[in-house]
């Protein structure tokens, strides 16, 4: 994030000043330093829309003009700025207003009469500041949208996930990080043996004895609780009428992206002989 001295060459300056002979001055001094984009106003009514308009990098603003002072144009600029910096370098000849004007916004000042190396300095300076903002600012939203982009894909490929997990499988399942299930297809909730509070008109928790093999859920169960995955656990159930049938069944813990723990999914097939 390195600022060249080019860079800095290359930034908008906007000159405001009711005495030609200041704006003259400063645009002369900023010109023969190599400046390329200097532009000037004695009008300060009309900085605002300039700054709206086309942002200008710094803005080396008079305190003491008719009409509207310096302290009025930096309401207008904050009370309508793109963003948190007010890029304005104050020029006062009144010592006593020095403080009052960094308490309105502005990030440095320089007095009259010009000392031309101070003043050059401090330019310099500013600018180099607001550049290094505006590179983090970029920065900073170039990430944002990535984030942005990356949940989004990853929301589609969950939901592809989802679509095909339930199309290759005989049921699906998911958990909060209570054990509660918020989602679910096929017989998994009796299999399970799990009560579903959260689900309207859900079934209700199995009894002990339902058939199923109680040996294998028990560690089917402490699985889960553990937060372990597990890959083709088997479970037996035998139906009131002795016809027995076999399922493999497959499940892995969920984390968010500071790795807390968000619950659990999985799913499951009927084994067929």
């Amino acid at each position: 994030m390195t600022i060249t001295a080019q860079d800095i060459l290359n930034a908008r300056i906007l000159i405001v000043d009711d005495q030609q002979s200041n704006v003259m001055l400063l645009e002369e001094m900023l010109t023969s330093a190599g400046y390329t984009q200097v532009t000037t106003t004695m009008d300060p009514a009309a900085v605002t829309g300039m700054h709206r308009r086309t942002p200008f990098d710094l803005i080396l603003l008079d305190l003491q003009m008719p009409g509207m002072d310096g302290f009025q144009v930096m309401e207008g600029l904050k009370a309508n700025a793109i963003d948190d910096y007010i890029p304005v370098l104050v020029i006062t000849a009144q010592p006593g207003h020095k403080l009052r004007a960094l308490q309105s916004g502005a990030k440095d000042f320089v007095s009259k009469p010009f000392d031309m190396l101070e003043v050059r300095t401090r330019i310099h300076n500013l600018l180099e500041v607001r550049l290094l903002h505006q590179r983090l600012a970029n920065l900073n939203h170039a990430l944002e949208l990535e984030v942005q982009e990356r949940t989004a894909e990853l929301r589609e490929s969950e939901a592809r996930y989802r679509a095909l997990t339930e199309l290759a499988t005989d049921w699906y399942w998911e958990q909060d990080k209570e054990g509660r299930f918020t989602r679910v297809s096929g017989p998994v909730l009796e299999m399970l043996g799990m009560r579903v509070d959260p689900l309207v008109d859900g079934p209700e928790e199995p009894a002990a004895d339902d058939g199923w093999n109680l040996v294998q859920r028990a560690g089917l169960q402490a699985r889960i609780a553990a937060r372990t995955p597990f890959l083709d656990v088997q479970l037996d159930h035998v139906s009131p009428k002795g016809v027995k049938r076999s399922y493999r069944v497959s499940g892995t813990p969920m984390f968010d992206g500071a790795c807390s723990f968000i619950g659990y999914r999985g799913f499951g097939v009927e084994i067929l002989t």
